[in-house]
């Protein structure tokens, strides 16, 4: 399958092999079509080719295997020039080792915006170690710090199939969260562009609550749905005198937001995708 021409913004670097971890996620299977899209055919490892081949488009080399075996690793990581990686690869810091010995000399690291706004929380702390291990490893780079995904809002798809309520124990506070989509795209371009040594604060267009997003999502389903709070007294102190601790059960909608940030249109040229956009995009998933 010949490579398309990608767009003139794009350098023509066709001979480097880009390694895409996590490739059937929320945003591996945006990132694996956009770089195709771009003129790129990246190899990606799963632990289930047969889903990587109904999801990924032709031309994309699959490798099946755990990324927390050795001997697997090593291999998936043979001659690769630039590798992608979240922090919810297994084991991020023990992939950068490997990533090291097999002389990967770039990696684009998805780690979170809590690193800055909330660093001593376990999930801002495990960011910063791992972007850390990143650059103390000796590799080019880009990190890319989302705050709250669209897609976090899966975990209501069981509430909305069985009624028109989603009862959660708290509003939490407006949060610009950002469709997976957007981060891919911004992953893409540092995957293909010069962003070595930056680091990107990633926010959707605009702040929302928990109940904006419920009625969006019945918007897309075309159904009434209801927010429903169940205020719990012990969890609303919770969260109150400890939001770090409770984010890590509820997500960083509990947390102050870190305000909307630009980087989505400054890195690709386009806003980033307003929520009611994702959620019509993924409504068969809510049904």
């Amino acid at each position: 399958m010949p490579a398309r021409s990608p767009p003139e913004s794009v350098p023509s670097v066709l001979f480097v092999t880009i390694l895409v971890t996590g490739a059937t996620g929320n945003m591996g299977v945006p990132l694996v079509r956009e770089l195709c899209r771009l003129g790129r055919e990246p190899r990606v490892t799963t632990r289930n080719a047969r889903r990587a081949n109904s999801l990924l488009p032709e031309g994309v080399e699959i490798v099946q295997g755990d990324l927390r075996e050795p001997e697997f690793l090593d291999r998936a990581l043979r001659g690769v020039d630039k590798l992608f990686l979240f922090l919810e690869a297994g084991d991020p810091s023990r992939v950068l080792k490997a990533a090291g010995r097999s002389g990967v000399p770039y990696v684009v690291l998805v780690t979170s915006l809590l690193a800055e706004t909330r660093p001593r929380s376990f999930v801002g702390r495990l960011a910063l170690e791992t972007e850390r291990a990143m650059w103390e490893g000796g590799f080019g780079g880009t990190v890319l710090r989302p705050w709250e995904y669209a897609s976090n809002t899966l975990a209501w798809a069981r509430d909305i199939r069985e009624g028109d309520v989603v009862r959660q124990p708290s509003r939490g506070l407006p949060s610009p969260v950002i469709a997976p989509e957007d981060v891919a795209a911004v992953a893409a371009r540092a995957l293909l562009e010069n962003h070595d040594g930056r680091t990107y604060a990633l926010t959707g267009p605009a702040e929302i609550t928990a109940g904006d997003k419920v009625q969006a999502l019945g918007a897309a389903l075309g159904r009434e749905l209801s927010f429903e709070e169940t205020a719990d007294p012990h969890l609303m102190e919770k969260i109150r005198t400890s939001p770090e601790e409770v984010a890590e059960s509820f997500g960083v909608c509990f947390m102050e937001s870190p305000g909307v940030r630009s980087t989505v249109r400054d890195i690709t040229g386009r806003p980033p995708r307003p929520f009611c956009d994702w959620a019509l995009d993924h409504a068969e998933s809510f049904k």
